[in-house]
C-alpha cells in the first residue's frame, strides 16, 4: 500500500504505541482533580470515616447492555492509588459485547482506597464503554457494505487515545490521530494555497510520506482533487442538489 493512501493498520499501531503513556497521565490527571491537586489517597476526608485496616469486596455489573471497554484505566487506577494492594478479577475484556446485569470486574483491597478509586475508574468505563457501544451499533448497520466507519478529532480534551481506542473496541477505524500524522487540507487551506491543486502538490513536496487528503464541497471541487495526486479520501461536505 502506497505511503499516502490511508492505512488504518498503520494509525492502529501508532495509537497503541502512544497510550500507555496517556493512560498514566489522564487516570493522574483524574485522580488528582479529586485528590486536590497530588494523587494521594489520604486527602480523601469522606474516606477517612472507614476504618484505616478495613478490606472489601465489590463486583461492578452493567446496567445495560453494550461494548465494554476500559480495563487498563481501571487497573491503572488502583495501581496509581494502591499499588498492587488492590485484586481485580476480570470477566470481561475491552470489545466484548455485554448483557445488562452482567459482572464486569471485582475488587478486593483496603476499603478506603476502593471508595477513593471507584468513582474514576467507573468514569473512564462509562465513557470509553458508551462510545465503544454507539460504534458498534452503527457498525453493525453497515455490516455487509464495503463502508468503513473512521472517527475524528472531535474528541474531549486529554482523551483522544482514549476515545480512539474506545472507537477501536467497537469495530470502527481510526482516522488521524491528530495534525502530525495526515493532511486535511479544508477550505482555508485552498484558499490560503490558490488551488486545490497547488495545496495538495505542496503537501507532497513538504511531507512525501504521509498520507493527503482534501475536504471538497461541490462535484468540480471533487474532480480537481482527483486529478491533483494520489489523494487518500475525499470528503464531500454538502451533499450536491
Amino acid at each position: 500500500m502506497s505511503p499516502r493512501r490511508y492505512n488504518p493498520d498503520r494509525r492502529r499501531d501508532v495509537l497503541l504505541e502512544r497510550i500507555n503513556l496517556d493512560i498514566t497521565d489522564a487516570v493522574a490527571h483524574s485522580l488528582r482533580e479529586d485528590l486536590g491537586g497530588e494523587v494521594d489517597a489520604n486527602n480523601d476526608i469522606s474516606a477517612q470515616l472507614l476504618p484505616q485496616d478495613a478490606r472489601s469486596h465489590a463486583v461492578v455489573i452493567t446496567r445495560e447492555d453494550g461494548v465494554f471497554c476500559g480495563k487498563r484505566w481501571v487497573e491503572e487506577v488502583f495501581i496509581q492509588l494502591a499499588g498492587d494492594d488492590v485484586n481485580i478479577t476480570w470477566h470481561v475484556a475491552d470489545g466484548d459485547a455485554v448483557k445488562a446485569d452482567q459482572p464486569l470486574f471485582e475488587l478486593e483491597g483496603p476499603s478506603r482506597i476502593l471508595l477513593t478509586g471507584e468513582r474514576t475508574a467507573l468514569n473512564f468505563v462509562q465513557t470509553l464503554s458508551g462510545v465503544a457501544s454507539v460504534v458498534r451499533r452503527y457498525v453493525d448497520l453497515l455490516a455487509g457494505t464495503k463502508t468503513q466507519l473512521l472517527d475524528t478529532r472531535k474528541t474531549l480534551p486529554g482523551l483522544r487515545t482514549a476515545l480512539k481506542y474506545a472507537v477501536l473496541c467497537g469495530g470502527g477505524a481510526n482516522h488521524r490521530l491528530g495534525l502530525f500524522d495526515a493532511f486535511l487540507i479544508k477550505e482555508n487551506h485552498i484558499i490560503a494555497s490558490g488551488s486545490i491543486r497547488q495545496a495538495v502538490e505542496k503537501a507532497f513536496w513538504l511531507h512525501p510520506d504521509v498520507p493527503v487528503e482534501v475536504e471538497v464541497e461541490t462535484l468540480d471541487e471533487l474532480e480537481q482533487a482527483l486529478k491533483a495526486g494520489p489523494i487518500s479520501l475525499c470528503s464531500i461536505t454538502s451533499p450536491p442538489t
